[in-house]
C-alpha cells in the first residue's frame, strides 16, 4: 500500500534516518519502536506529507485515506464533545447533500433521454452504492459508543470542548480518527492521555479494524495485544520483524548476539590484517599484497553494534528507613477544590511495605489525594494521617516541566545533593542512562523521557520510606520503564503509584484504589484481577446505559403520539380493514408490475451482451434505464407500503 522508499533524513552533519526501505502492506499492524530520539515520530510525518525527506521517496496511492494522531495537537473550540466527533462524518454528510440535490433535479426534469439526465441518473447509483458501503450504523450512536469507550460519560457529550484538558481533547481527536475509518491508521503515542479502560477499549477496537496501522506506544501489552509486526530503529537503520513486540525482543536477542560475534569476527580479521601491512610495509616482494590488503581495508563495510549497558538495569533506591505500621490513613474523607467535591467517603490504609496503586478516570481524584497526602490540600471532611515517622519522596505529575530548564542534567542532582552521595552523582545519572556529555545537556533540551528520568534519578538523593509517584512513566520509553519498576519492586519502603500502564504495575503492586463516580474503592490483588472484574462491569453498564437511552427516546415519542393516537383511535377502527385491503391490492399490483419490469430488463441485458447488425444498441440502453428507473420507483413503493403493515 505505502512503499518507503531509500529515505535519508539528515539534520546538518546529523544523519538521522540512513537509506531505509519498508512497506506498508494491507492489514499490517506495526509497531514502530527505538530509543527516544531515533526518528519514530519523524517516519510518522514523512508518510503523512507534514515533513520532506533530505532523499528518497514514499509512495502512496491515490484515493488511500490516511488517518494521523500526532502527540501534540491543535484542538478546536466552539463545539460539543459529540458535534466535533461528529465531524468525522463530514464526507458522509456531504455525500448526502449532493444525493439528495440530485434527487430534486430529476423530478424537476423531463429530458429523460439527455446524456445530462443519464449522467445524474449514473452519479446517484454511484452515491447509492457508496454511502450503502460506508452507512453500516447510525452515525451518532457510533460516535457516541466511541466517546463513551474512550472514557466519556455520557452526560459529558453536550459539554464544549473547551471545558475539558488537552489530553481529554486528545481523546476527541482520537475518536474523530476512528471515526473516519481510514485506510492508514497513523498513531503516535495514543494511549500517554488514556486510564486503564479506555486502553482497554481502544484495543479492543483496533484488533477489529481493518485497515493497515503504524502504532508508536511504550505500553509492552498494548503492542503486543493490537500489532503483528514491528519495525526497529536503530542507529539511522531499519531492523524489520515480522512479529508482535515481546517475540521482537526475543528475536533482537539473537540477532545482537550474532552481530556482536560478527563484529568480534571483523575485528579479528582487521588486526591481523593491519598486522600483516604493519609488518611488510617496507618489504619490496610484499608491496602487493600490502596494496591489496590496504584496499581491502578501505573497501570494507564496518560492522556496527548498539552496546547494551547491562549495569542500568541494578538501579536501586537507597534503603528505607523504617516507619510505623500504617503509613497512611484516611477516614471518611472528601476532597475538593473550592464548593466543588471531586470524591467524598473515602476510607483509604496504605500499610508499611504496601505497593498500592490509584486508578480511575483523568480528574476523578487520584492527583488530588497525591496533593492530600502531600499536605498541599486540607479535606473538606473526615481526615487525612501520614504515619509516624514517615518521610515521603514524591514525583508529581508535572515534575519534568518544574525543573529548572537553565540547569544541566549534572547540576540538576548537584544543587541538592548533600554528604557522601554528592560522590555518586554521575553512577546515578548512568543508572537512569546519562552517559558521558549527556550529563552536560541543559534541561531545556531533554525530550519529556528524559525529563521524566531525571526527576526520578532526584528520588534517590535520599532514603526515602514512602514514595508518591504520579505518572512516572509518562513519555518513557519501555526500557526505561523497565529499569524503574525493577528498582521498585526491589524498593523496601512503601509505595503509592498513579498509573495508567498495565504492564508496569502488573506484578508490582498488590493492591488497588479505584477512583470512580465521586467514590473511592479497594480492590485486593493485581491489576489483571481488577481489569476483568471493571471488564465485567464496564459492559453491564453499556449496555444499561443504551437500553436506558433507548427507551427514554421511544418514551419521549410515546408520550407525544398517545394523544393523537387516543384522538385518532375510533376513526382508525372504521377506516382500518378498508385501508388494509387498498395497501394490499395496490402492493400485489407493484408486484406483477416489477416481474414484469425485470423479464424485461433480462430480454434488453441478453440482447445487449451479443447485439445483432440490426439491434439499435442507443435505443436498448435508453430502454433499459427507463425500466431501471420504473423499477426504482415500484421497489421503493412497494418497501414503503410493506412497512406500513408491519
Amino acid at each position: 500500500m505505502i512503499s518507503i522508499n531509500n529515505l535519508t533524513v539528515a539534520y546538518g552533519g546529523f544523519t538521522l534516518l540512513d537509506n531505509i526501505n519498508f512497506h506498508i502492506s494491507d492489514n499490517d499492524k506495526i509497531g514502530l519502536v527505538g530509543k527516544n530520539g531515533a526518528g519514530k515520530s519523524t517516519i510518522l510525518k514523512l508518510i503523512c506529507g507534514l515533513q520532506s525527506p533530505t532523499s528518497g521517496i514514499i509512495a502512496c496511492p491515490s484515493g488511500v485515506k490516511i488517518g494521523y494522531l500526532p502527540q501534540i495537537m491543535e484542538h478546536h473550540k466552539g463545539r460539543s464533545v459529540i458535534d466535533e466527533a461528529m465531524t468525522a462524518f463530514a464526507d458522509i454528510f456531504a455525500l448526502e447533500d449532493e444525493m439528495n440535490a440530485i434527487s430534486q433535479e430529476l423530478a424537476s426534469r423531463e429530458d429523460y433521454e439527455s446524456a445530462e439526465y443519464h449522467k445524474l441518473i449514473v452519479r446517484m447509483t454511484d452515491l447509492n452504492d457508496r454511502l450503502a458501503y460506508v452507512h453500516s450504523d447510525n452515525p451518532r450512536v457510533t460516535a457516541e459508543r466511541t466517546l463513551i469507550g474512550l472514557g466519556f460519560k455520557y452526560e459529558e457529550l453536550e459539554r464544549p470542548t473547551e471545558s475539558f484538558s488537552q489530553g481529554w481533547n486528545m481523546r476527541i481527536e482520537l475518536a474523530k480518527i476512528l471515526l473516519s475509518k481510514p485506510d492508514v491508521l497513523l498513531l503516535d503515542e495514543p494511549t500517554n492521555h488514556l486510564d486503564i479502560e479506555s486502553i482497554e477499549w481502544l484495543e479492543g477496537y483496533l484488533k477489529e479494524y481493518k485497515g493497515s496501522m503504524v502504532l508508536i506506544s511504550h505500553d509492552r501489552k498494548f503492542l503486543d495485544n493490537v500489532t503483528n509486526r514491528t519495525v526497529e530503529i536503530m542507529l539511522g537503520h531499519i531492523h524489520d520483524y515480522r512479529v508482535p513486540y515481546s517475540k521482537y525482543v526475543e528475536l533482537r536477542k539473537e540477532r545482537i548476539a550474532q552481530q556482536q560475534a560478527a563484529y568480534e569476527n571483523q575485528q579479528r580479521m582487521i588486526e591481523k590484517t593491519e598486522e600483516f601491512i604493519e609488518k611488510f610495509r617496507y618489504k619490496p616482494t610484499k608491496s602487493n599484497q600490502v596494496q591489496s590488503r590496504v584496499k581491502q581495508l578501505e573497501k570494507l563495510e564496518r560492522i556496527e553494534v548498539e552496546i547494551e549497558d547491562k549495569s542500568a538495569l541494578s538501579v536501586k533506591f537507597p534503603p528505607a528507613p523504617r516507619s510505623g505500621d500504617i503509613a497512611y490513613k484516611a477516614v471518611d474523607l472528601s476532597l475538593g477544590y473550592g464548593s466543588k467535591v471531586v470524591f467524598s467517603g473515602a476510607e483509604i490504609e496504605v500499610r508499611r511495605g504496601e505497593k498500592v496503586a490509584l486508578v480511575g478516570r483523568n480528574g476523578e481524584g487520584k492527583t488530588t489525594l497525591m496533593r492530600a497526602i502531600m499536605g498541599e490540600l486540607e479535606p473538606m471532611k473526615g481526615s487525612s494521617t501520614v504515619g509516624y515517622n514517615v518521610n515521603i519522596g514524591y514525583y508529581a505529575q508535572n515534575q519534568e516541566d518544574i525543573l529548572d530548564k537553565n540547569d544541566t542534567v549534572f547540576e540538576t542532582l548537584d544543587r541538592i545533593a548533600v554528604g557522601d552521595i554528592r560522590t555518586k552523582l554521575r553512577d546515578i545519572l548512568g543508572a537512569f542512562l546519562f552517559k558521558g556529555e549527556d550529563i552536560d545537556k541543559k534541561v531545556a533540551v531533554l525530550s519529556g523521557g528524559e525529563r521524566a528520568r531525571l526527576a526520578m534519578a532526584k528520588l534517590m538523593l535520599k532514603p526515602y520510606n514512602l514514595l508518591a509517584l504520579d505518572e512516572p512513566t509518562n513519555h518513557m520509553d519501555i526500557r526505561s520503564k523497565d529499569i524503574l519498576k525493577q528498582a521498585l519492586k526491589s524498593y523496601d519502603g512503601t509505595l503509592i503509584v498513579v498509573s495508567h500502564d498495565r504492564d508496569f504495575l502488573d506484578g508490582l503492586v498488590d493492591k488497588l484504589y479505584e477512583f470512580r463516580d465521586g467514590r473511592v474503592k479497594e480492590h485486593l490483588g493485581g491489576i489483571p484481577e481488577f481489569l476483568e472484574k471493571r471488564r465485567i462491569e464496564t459492559l453491564n453498564e453499556l449496555e444499561r446505559h443504551y437500553q436506558k437511552e433507548e427507551s427514554e427516546s421511544q418514551a419521549s415519542k410515546v408520550q407525544q403520539q398517545r394523544k393523537e393516537e387516543s384522538r385518532q383511535e375510533y376513526e382508525a377502527k372504521k377506516f382500518i380493514s378498508k385501508e388494509e385491503r387498498k395497501i394490499r391490492n395496490r402492493i400485489s399490483q407493484l408486484e406483477k408490475g416489477i416481474d414484469e419490469i425485470e423479464k424485461k430488463m433480462k430480454e434488453i441485458e441478453s440482447v445487449l451482451a451479443s447485439p445483432g447488425p440490426e439491434d439499435d444498441v442507443m435505443e436498448l440502453t435508453r430502454s433499459y434505464l427507463e425500466y431501471k428507473r420504473e423499477l426504482d420507483y415500484k421497489m421503493e413503493e412497494w418497501e414503503s407500503l410493506s412497512e406500513s403493515l408491519d
